[in-house]
């Protein structure tokens, strides 16, 4: 009870300082839907390398309770109370806010399971996890905190030099989904919520998803809708992959998308999203079913349908292997009738040009760089 008082308090603390608490905070409906896929049982090891106030990790902590608890011998038990999850967050006070939060939820404090004030992206720990599951910082570039000359700390653009990396490159967003390779086991499952830019960038980005759905099974996507999360203007989706052993055949063979984005609206205040707004997309998941998907989607008898595959050899041939996939019309370009509320269709505005001003003044300064 302790536990869900302190979730609640984050939640508000989040809705009411969106510039503060809200950028660690991921909306736990949408948590609540990722787990429900993944699955995660008593005998796997958890890691977030972004945990922020320790959502991923305390979901994931839940499920197996409530969907295992009877059943559980002694062993399982010590295990979920000292082992089961494992956590990096760079800033310091959020580290202590997540701490607090795994140890009113049952989980022990001693040793600690959360690495505090350290960049999980500077090395591999070493460590490898059977369950990653992750909603990285926003923001496009990496930075390092440095003292100048002066003695005032600034921050850095970096690129992080790992052997382990299949690039060098500044992009956060795009290191974060090579250091979670990385931290897998074989046969090890990932989910990781990643902007737009990771799906279609090139350069970086498409040597990534050339080898990452070369050396993954790279099987589900979820394209997100605007407006549920306290950052606002970000368009983000969930990339769920499974960690292969080598082998010279590229392991994905179809990716399944699901369009939760396209005619969707929602709000933080007005119209949040709900677990029960991600129940067709789990259904289409079919967890520990997967072999068993079929599209709801068809050209004649349903075009408004949200769940299709594609082939692997159908995504390589993609311009840049671009992953950015979308099929549904947008009714509201059609009709008039079916535009949003007006406070929803300017918050979308509001958002898009927020984009946009972020993408343009990322270039600027490169160019003055």
């Amino acid at each position: 009870m302790k536990g869900d008082i302190y979730e609640g308090l984050l939640a508000r603390s989040a809705e009411e300082s969106p510039k503060g608490a809200g950028q660690y905070f991921t909306p736990r409906e949408l948590i609540k839907g990722i787990i429900d896929c993944v699955q995660p049982t008593a005998d796997d090891t958890i890691c977030d390398p972004a945990c922020g106030t320790g959502g991923f990790l305390l979901a994931s902590h839940s499920y197996v309770v409530e969907h295992g608890g009877k059943e559980l011998d002694k062993d399982q038990k010590k295990h979920l109370r000292t082992k089961f999850v494992k956590g990096w967050e760079l800033v310091p006070n959020t580290a202590r806010l997540c701490i607090m939060n795994l140890y009113l939820h049952g989980i022990d404090a001693n040793p600690c399971p959360i690495r505090s004030g350290v960049d999980s992206l500077a090395g591999d720990p070493g460590e490898r996890f059977s369950v990653v599951v992750t909603n990285p910082p926003f923001g496009k570039k990496s930075s390092i905190a440095i003292v100048n000359e002066e003695g005032d700390l600034e921050k850095e653009e970096h690129a992080y030099e790992r052997q382990d990396f299949w690039t060098s490159t500044k992009n956060k967003q795009l290191n974060f989904v090579q250091h979670v390779k990385t931290l897998l086991r074989v046969n090890g499952r990932c989910a990781i919520v990643v902007p737009d830019n990771v799906l279609f960038e090139g350069g970086a980005g498409e040597t990534v998803r050339r080898n990452l759905l070369a050396q993954c099974d790279v099987h589900t996507l979820l394209r997100l809708p605007t407006g549920i999360f306290y950052a606002q203007g970000v368009k983000a989706n969930v990339l769920f992959f499974d960690s292969k052993p080598a082998q010279e055949k590229p392991w994905t063979s179809k990716l399944w998308v699901y369009d939760l984005r396209t005619n969707m609206h929602f709000t933080l205040k007005t119209n949040p999203l709900k677990r029960a707004n991600l129940d067709e997309f789990v259904a289409c998941y079919k967890p520990g079913k997967r072999h068993n998907r079929k599209a709801n989607w068809d050209a004649q008898k349903n075009p408004d349908g949200r769940w299709r595959s594609f082939d692997y050899d159908e995504l390589i041939k993609r311009d840049k292997v671009n992953l950015d996939i979308f099929w549904l019309k947008d009714k509201s370009l059609e009709d008039s009738d079916d535009l949003p509320e007006p406070d929803v269709l300017a918050q979308e505005i509001a958002d898009d040009l927020e984009t946009a001003l972020g993408l343009f003044a990322g270039i600027a300064k490169d160019l003055k760089a």
